[in-house]
Protein backbone atom coordinates (compact mmCIF):
# COMPACT_ATOMS: atom_id res chain seq x y z
CA UNK A 1 0.00 0.00 0.00
CA UNK A 2 1.12 3.39 -0.41
CA UNK A 3 2.36 5.53 1.90
CA UNK A 4 0.59 8.42 3.03
CA UNK A 5 1.60 11.79 1.57
CA UNK A 6 0.55 14.03 4.94
CA UNK A 7 2.14 11.21 7.27
CA UNK A 8 4.76 13.83 7.66
CA UNK A 9 2.01 17.13 8.12
CA UNK A 10 0.63 14.62 10.72
CA UNK A 11 4.05 14.29 12.47
CA UNK A 12 4.91 17.87 12.44
CA UNK A 13 1.37 18.67 13.84
CA UNK A 14 1.94 16.34 16.94
CA UNK A 15 5.67 17.33 17.67
CA UNK A 16 4.37 21.03 17.59
CA UNK A 17 1.96 20.21 20.65
CA UNK A 18 5.51 19.43 22.40
CA UNK A 19 7.59 16.64 23.36
CA UNK A 20 10.52 16.76 26.14
CA UNK A 21 11.83 13.58 24.71
CA UNK A 22 12.10 11.33 21.67
CA UNK A 23 10.31 8.45 23.46
CA UNK A 24 7.61 10.96 24.35
CA UNK A 25 7.12 12.11 20.83
CA UNK A 26 6.63 9.17 19.87
CA UNK A 27 4.56 7.63 22.31
CA UNK A 28 2.28 10.94 21.60
CA UNK A 29 2.17 10.41 18.23
CA UNK A 30 0.92 6.00 18.86
CA UNK A 31 -1.59 7.91 20.80
CA UNK A 32 -3.10 10.68 18.15
CA UNK A 33 -3.15 7.77 15.59
CA UNK A 34 -4.99 5.58 17.62
CA UNK A 35 -7.20 8.30 18.46
CA UNK A 36 -8.37 8.32 14.38
CA UNK A 37 -8.44 4.82 14.35
CA UNK A 38 -11.18 4.63 17.31
CA UNK A 39 -13.87 5.92 15.14
CA UNK A 40 -13.77 3.44 12.53
CA UNK A 41 -11.51 1.15 10.81
CA UNK A 42 -13.96 -0.11 7.90
CA UNK A 43 -15.03 3.18 6.40
CA UNK A 44 -14.16 6.07 4.13
CA UNK A 45 -13.51 9.72 6.00
CA UNK A 46 -15.60 10.92 8.56
CA UNK A 47 -13.03 11.25 10.73
CA UNK A 48 -9.62 10.82 8.68
CA UNK A 49 -9.12 10.40 5.35
CA UNK A 50 -8.81 7.28 2.98
CA UNK A 51 -5.10 7.34 2.23
CA UNK A 52 -4.60 7.70 6.48
CA UNK A 53 -6.28 4.51 6.95
CA UNK A 54 -4.01 2.87 4.25
CA UNK A 55 -0.71 3.94 5.93
CA UNK A 56 -2.10 2.38 9.14
CA UNK A 57 -2.52 -0.96 7.67
CA UNK A 58 -6.70 -0.22 7.14
CA UNK A 59 -8.49 -1.87 3.94
CA UNK A 60 -10.29 0.13 1.49
CA UNK A 61 -13.87 0.25 3.05
CA UNK A 62 -16.57 -2.70 1.30
CA UNK A 63 -19.65 -1.01 3.44
CA UNK A 64 -21.21 -0.44 -0.01
CA UNK A 65 -19.69 -3.18 -2.09
CA UNK A 66 -19.09 -6.95 -0.76
CA UNK A 67 -17.85 -10.02 -1.78
CA UNK A 68 -19.58 -11.48 -4.61
CA UNK A 69 -21.58 -8.25 -5.33
CA UNK A 70 -23.38 -6.09 -1.99
CA UNK A 71 -26.87 -7.81 -1.60
CA UNK A 72 -29.42 -5.18 0.08
CA UNK A 73 -32.93 -6.66 1.35
CA UNK A 74 -35.44 -4.17 1.30
CA UNK A 75 -37.68 -3.41 4.34
CA UNK A 76 -39.81 -1.16 1.95
CA UNK A 77 -42.99 -4.00 2.04
CA UNK A 78 -42.22 -5.08 5.21
CA UNK A 79 -44.87 -3.60 7.42
CA UNK A 80 -43.80 -2.91 11.65
CA UNK A 81 -46.00 -5.56 12.65
CA UNK A 82 -44.71 -8.58 9.96
CA UNK A 83 -41.18 -7.27 11.39
CA UNK A 84 -42.06 -8.29 14.66
CA UNK A 85 -43.39 -11.15 13.60
CA UNK A 86 -40.44 -11.95 11.86
CA UNK A 87 -37.93 -10.78 14.84
CA UNK A 88 -39.64 -13.87 16.68
CA UNK A 89 -38.27 -15.83 14.39
CA UNK A 90 -34.42 -14.79 15.19
CA UNK A 91 -33.61 -15.03 18.79
CA UNK A 92 -29.94 -15.06 19.24
CA UNK A 93 -28.84 -15.53 22.99
CA UNK A 94 -25.54 -13.50 22.86
CA UNK A 95 -24.86 -10.79 20.78
CA UNK A 96 -21.63 -9.00 21.28
CA UNK A 97 -20.65 -5.61 19.66
CA UNK A 98 -16.77 -4.84 19.26
CA UNK A 99 -16.55 -1.11 18.47
CA UNK A 100 -15.30 2.05 19.03
CA UNK A 101 -18.20 4.25 20.65
CA UNK A 102 -17.54 7.24 18.52
CA UNK A 103 -17.17 5.31 15.63
CA UNK A 104 -19.90 5.94 12.82
CA UNK A 105 -19.97 2.96 10.84
CA UNK A 106 -20.20 1.15 14.43
CA UNK A 107 -23.48 3.32 15.61
CA UNK A 108 -24.68 1.88 11.79
CA UNK A 109 -25.07 -1.27 13.52
CA UNK A 110 -26.12 -0.46 16.80
CA UNK A 111 -29.23 2.05 14.98
CA UNK A 112 -29.94 -1.34 13.49
CA UNK A 113 -29.97 -3.11 16.40
CA UNK A 114 -31.79 -0.64 18.50
CA UNK A 115 -34.24 -0.60 15.97
CA UNK A 116 -35.01 -4.20 16.43
CA UNK A 117 -34.59 -4.51 20.00
CA UNK A 118 -31.85 -6.70 19.44
CA UNK A 119 -30.50 -6.81 23.18
CA UNK A 120 -26.39 -6.40 22.38
CA UNK A 121 -23.36 -6.03 25.02
CA UNK A 122 -20.65 -3.49 23.78
CA UNK A 123 -16.96 -4.11 24.10
CA UNK A 124 -15.27 -0.96 23.39
CA UNK A 125 -11.70 -1.75 21.98
CA UNK A 126 -8.64 -0.24 23.29
CA UNK A 127 -7.37 1.52 19.51
CA UNK A 128 -3.73 1.31 21.21
CA UNK A 129 -3.76 -2.32 22.09
CA UNK A 130 -6.59 -4.06 20.64
CA UNK A 131 -6.96 -6.53 23.22
CA UNK A 132 -10.10 -7.06 23.19
CA UNK A 133 -10.13 -8.62 20.03
CA UNK A 134 -6.84 -10.33 20.10
CA UNK A 135 -9.00 -13.12 19.91
CA UNK A 136 -10.10 -12.55 15.91
CA UNK A 137 -7.86 -12.34 13.23
CA UNK A 138 -9.94 -9.52 11.85
CA UNK A 139 -8.29 -6.36 13.32
CA UNK A 140 -11.05 -3.91 12.56
CA UNK A 141 -14.10 -2.66 14.18
CA UNK A 142 -17.87 -3.40 13.57
CA UNK A 143 -17.25 -6.74 14.79
CA UNK A 144 -20.37 -8.31 15.91
CA UNK A 145 -20.56 -11.73 17.55
CA UNK A 146 -23.77 -13.46 17.33
CA UNK A 147 -24.19 -16.62 19.47
CA UNK A 148 -20.11 -16.70 18.79
CA UNK A 149 -20.37 -16.55 15.05
CA UNK A 150 -18.10 -13.82 13.62
CA UNK A 151 -19.61 -10.97 11.28
CA UNK A 152 -17.72 -8.00 10.33
CA UNK A 153 -18.33 -5.15 7.98
CA UNK A 154 -20.99 -3.06 9.06
CA UNK A 155 -23.57 -3.46 6.10
CA UNK A 156 -22.23 -7.14 5.15
CA UNK A 157 -23.70 -7.32 9.23
CA UNK A 158 -26.83 -5.54 8.60
CA UNK A 159 -27.75 -7.50 5.45
CA UNK A 160 -26.82 -10.67 7.31
CA UNK A 161 -28.95 -9.81 10.40
CA UNK A 162 -31.89 -8.19 8.42
CA UNK A 163 -32.43 -11.74 6.25
CA UNK A 164 -32.66 -13.47 9.62
CA UNK A 165 -35.05 -11.14 10.69
CA UNK A 166 -37.10 -11.77 7.77
CA UNK A 167 -36.44 -15.51 6.67
CA UNK A 168 -38.78 -15.62 4.16
CA UNK A 169 -37.52 -12.28 2.52
CA UNK A 170 -35.85 -14.40 -0.27
CA UNK A 171 -35.63 -11.27 -3.01
CA UNK A 172 -33.29 -8.91 -3.85
CA UNK A 173 -35.00 -5.67 -4.45
CA UNK A 174 -35.58 -1.92 -2.81
CA UNK A 175 -33.25 -0.39 -6.05
CA UNK A 176 -34.31 2.67 -4.39
CA UNK A 177 -32.99 1.40 -0.83
CA UNK A 178 -29.76 0.24 -2.37
CA UNK A 179 -28.74 3.05 -3.76
CA UNK A 180 -29.19 5.57 -0.75
CA UNK A 181 -27.24 3.30 1.54
CA UNK A 182 -24.20 3.76 -1.22
CA UNK A 183 -25.23 7.31 -0.76
CA UNK A 184 -24.67 7.23 2.88
CA UNK A 185 -21.33 4.93 2.68
CA UNK A 186 -19.85 7.05 -0.12
CA UNK A 187 -20.86 10.76 -0.42
CA UNK A 188 -22.58 11.83 3.01
CA UNK A 189 -19.44 10.55 5.23
CA UNK A 190 -17.01 12.57 3.12
CA UNK A 191 -18.35 15.70 3.80
CA UNK A 192 -18.81 15.37 7.64
CA UNK A 193 -15.02 15.30 8.26
CA UNK A 194 -14.47 18.75 6.85
CA UNK A 195 -17.09 19.79 9.09
CA UNK A 196 -16.19 18.79 12.28
CA UNK A 197 -12.22 19.76 11.78
CA UNK A 198 -13.39 22.54 10.34
CA UNK A 199 -11.70 25.09 12.90
CA UNK A 200 -9.53 24.65 15.70
CA UNK A 201 -12.17 24.85 18.29
CA UNK A 202 -14.22 22.28 16.81
CA UNK A 203 -11.02 20.02 15.90
CA UNK A 204 -10.97 20.22 19.91
CA UNK A 205 -14.63 19.69 20.39
CA UNK A 206 -14.86 16.41 18.22
CA UNK A 207 -11.68 14.83 20.13
CA UNK A 208 -12.74 15.23 23.45
CA UNK A 209 -15.76 13.53 22.14
CA UNK A 210 -13.84 10.92 20.87
CA UNK A 211 -11.75 10.64 23.60
CA UNK A 212 -14.20 10.81 26.28
CA UNK A 213 -16.57 8.22 24.51
CA UNK A 214 -13.57 5.66 23.91
CA UNK A 215 -11.70 3.18 25.47
CA UNK A 216 -8.67 5.56 26.72
CA UNK A 217 -6.72 5.94 29.79
CA UNK A 218 -6.50 9.12 31.81
CA UNK A 219 -3.03 9.93 30.03
CA UNK A 220 -3.88 8.85 26.66
CA UNK A 221 -7.17 10.62 26.74
CA UNK A 222 -5.46 13.88 27.91
CA UNK A 223 -2.16 13.61 24.52
CA UNK A 224 -4.50 11.98 22.44
CA UNK A 225 -7.66 14.55 22.91
CA UNK A 226 -4.81 17.68 21.78
CA UNK A 227 -3.03 16.43 19.44
CA UNK A 228 -5.19 14.23 17.69
CA UNK A 229 -7.23 17.84 17.20
CA UNK A 230 -4.09 19.24 16.05
CA UNK A 231 -3.56 16.91 13.55
CA UNK A 232 -6.75 16.21 12.63
CA UNK A 233 -7.25 20.66 11.73
CA UNK A 234 -4.50 20.26 9.14
CA UNK A 235 -5.31 17.07 7.84
CA UNK A 236 -9.26 18.51 7.22
CA UNK A 237 -7.75 21.12 4.51
CA UNK A 238 -6.14 18.16 2.61
CA UNK A 239 -9.72 16.67 2.67
CA UNK A 240 -11.26 19.39 1.28
CA UNK A 241 -9.46 19.80 -1.70
CA UNK A 242 -9.34 15.75 -1.88
CA UNK A 243 -13.54 16.10 -2.09
CA UNK A 244 -13.27 19.18 -4.24
CA UNK A 245 -15.38 21.13 -1.01
CA UNK A 246 -15.37 24.59 -1.42
CA UNK A 247 -17.41 25.42 1.40
CA UNK A 248 -17.62 22.57 4.27
CA UNK A 249 -20.69 23.77 5.47
CA UNK A 250 -22.60 24.44 2.33
CA UNK A 251 -21.20 21.05 1.37
CA UNK A 252 -23.04 19.96 4.67
CA UNK A 253 -26.36 21.43 3.91
CA UNK A 254 -26.93 20.10 0.41
CA UNK A 255 -26.15 16.59 1.90
CA UNK A 256 -29.21 17.07 4.31
CA UNK A 257 -31.12 18.44 1.53
CA UNK A 258 -30.23 15.77 -0.72
CA UNK A 259 -31.58 13.50 1.52
CA UNK A 260 -34.50 15.42 2.61
CA UNK A 261 -35.58 15.56 -1.16
CA UNK A 262 -35.16 11.93 -1.65
CA UNK A 263 -37.68 11.10 1.15
CA UNK A 264 -40.39 12.47 -1.16
CA UNK A 265 -42.43 13.52 1.22
CA UNK A 266 -42.89 10.36 3.13
CA UNK A 267 -42.21 10.10 6.89
CA UNK A 268 -38.85 7.84 6.35
CA UNK A 269 -37.33 6.46 2.88
CA UNK A 270 -38.89 3.44 3.70
CA UNK A 271 -42.73 5.00 3.38
CA UNK A 272 -44.11 4.58 7.12
CA UNK A 273 -41.11 2.93 8.91
CA UNK A 274 -37.89 3.30 8.39
CA UNK A 275 -35.62 0.65 6.07
CA UNK A 276 -32.18 -0.27 5.58
CA UNK A 277 -30.74 3.79 4.24
CA UNK A 278 -32.67 5.29 7.15
CA UNK A 279 -30.97 3.60 9.60
CA UNK A 280 -27.17 4.06 7.93
CA UNK A 281 -28.03 7.52 7.62
CA UNK A 282 -29.37 8.13 10.76
CA UNK A 283 -26.00 5.99 12.42
CA UNK A 284 -23.63 7.93 10.16
CA UNK A 285 -24.86 11.49 11.68
CA UNK A 286 -25.53 10.36 15.10
CA UNK A 287 -22.13 10.85 16.70
CA UNK A 288 -21.87 14.44 15.11
CA UNK A 289 -25.71 15.29 16.13
CA UNK A 290 -24.81 17.34 19.58
CA UNK A 291 -21.44 18.60 17.68
CA UNK A 292 -21.30 22.26 16.54
CA UNK A 293 -21.59 20.68 12.46
CA UNK A 294 -24.71 18.77 13.56
CA UNK A 295 -26.10 21.73 15.09
CA UNK A 296 -25.57 23.67 12.84
CA UNK A 297 -26.67 21.43 9.80
CA UNK A 298 -30.37 21.01 11.95
CA UNK A 299 -30.35 24.30 12.31
CA UNK A 300 -29.96 25.57 8.65
CA UNK A 301 -31.60 22.27 6.80
CA UNK A 302 -34.93 20.62 6.87
CA UNK A 303 -33.26 17.47 8.35
CA UNK A 304 -34.15 17.94 11.46
CA UNK A 305 -37.79 16.61 11.36
CA UNK A 306 -36.72 13.40 9.68
CA UNK A 307 -34.02 12.83 12.12
CA UNK A 308 -36.49 13.37 15.60
CA UNK A 309 -38.65 11.22 13.65
CA UNK A 310 -35.35 8.34 13.48
CA UNK A 311 -34.83 9.17 17.19
CA UNK A 312 -38.49 7.60 17.87
CA UNK A 313 -39.28 5.22 15.51
CA UNK A 314 -35.36 3.25 16.92
CA UNK A 315 -36.32 4.25 20.55
CA UNK A 316 -34.01 3.22 23.61
CA UNK A 317 -30.75 1.45 23.33
CA UNK A 318 -31.03 -1.86 23.31
CA UNK A 319 -27.57 -2.06 24.76
CA UNK A 320 -27.35 -4.40 28.09
CA UNK A 321 -26.08 -2.69 30.58
CA UNK A 322 -23.02 -3.96 32.67
CA UNK A 323 -24.02 -4.91 36.37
Amino acid sequence: MRRVNGVALLSRAVVCMGSSTAVGGATQQRLVQAAMLSTCSNWNPLWFTRRLGNHFGLSKPSVSCGAGGHVCFSSNATSLAQEVHAQDKFLPKDVELYQYEACPFCNKVRAFLDYYKIPYKVMEVNPISKKEIKWSDYKKVPILKVDGEQMVDSSDIIDKLFQRINPENNVVNGEEEKKWRGWVDNHLVHVLSPNIYRTASEALESFDYITSHGNFSLYERIVAKYTGAAAMYFVSKKLKKKHNITDERAALYEAAETWVDALKGRQFLGGSNPNLADLAAFGVLRPIRHLKSGKDMVENTRIGEWYTRMESSVGESARIKEA
